[in-house]
């Protein structure tokens, strides 16, 4: 009796569901055995989730994949790597400032300790303690320490801003109202014996999150 079973089939099913797990495909496929069920999947361009124990199956469509490579479907979790363990050595290694746990949860939206710890272990990435936390790095030292000097800078500018109250950001504002030529070392200078003491550094950051040039058409802040 000819076979009937097809690759095509699962490819039907896969397209028409989305996303559906084991016993749906050999459902389709007449109930083979575990083996030719897997024979079947191998010729179709698929990808396990890397959530739920990988036991969903998604066809392989990179314009599915958002810019982090991961794409959901009602909850379940997919990315371009196919397991979670591959997922997460690539988003450390890629990420600029290296990354947390909790920016890899946040993005992964599930934890990852075990599999940070599992990765350390097999020297597929590396880890560093800044400020109490620990960042993962790329194992690559040149690249690792590139990732973590980043890392420090953006802490740096984080703890600056923290500095600047929104009472300041006022401050440096009203001086802008008053002398719209005026640059950010002019606002420094005016505000020079003001308490608590408003700074260069504090001034810059007022420019910074208000979007502010330092020199305008007229020599003065402007709106880009």
């Amino acid at each position: 009796m000819p076979d009937k079973r097809s690759v095509q089939m699962v490819i039907d099913l896969l397209d028409k569901e989305s996303v559906v797990d084991f016993a749906s495909i050999s459902k389709a496929l007449g109930g083979p055995s575990v083996q030719t069920v897997f024979r079947y999947l191998k010729r179709v361009s698929y990808r396990c989730s890397y959530s739920h124990k990988g036991k969903f199956y998604a066809l392989h469509r990179p314009e599915r994949y958002d810019r982090f490579g991961l794409w959901s479907h009602q909850g379940i979790h997919f990315s371009v790597d196919g397991s979670l363990k591959l997922t997460v050595r690539r988003m450390v290694r890629e990420a600029l400032n290296g990354a947390t746990h909790k920016e890899l949860q946040s993005r992964l939206r599930l934890r990852v300790h075990n599999t940070l710890l599992d990765l350390i272990q097999c020297g597929e990435i590396c880890r560093s303690n800044l400020a109490g936390h620990f960042v993962y790095l790329h194992p690559d030292p040149e690249v690792g320490d590139a990732q973590l000097a980043r890392r420090e800078e953006m802490l740096a500018a984080q703890a600056l801003s923290n500095e600047v109250s929104h009472a300041m950001a006022i401050e440096v504002l009203l001086v802008l109202i008053r002398f719209p030529g005026f640059r950010a070392g002019d606002v420094a200078r005016h505000l020079k014996g003001h308490s608590p003491p408003i700074e260069l550094r504090h001034v810059q950051v007022v420019f910074d999150r208000y979007d502010l040039d330092d020199v305008g058409e007229k020599g003065g802040p402007k709106r880009r």
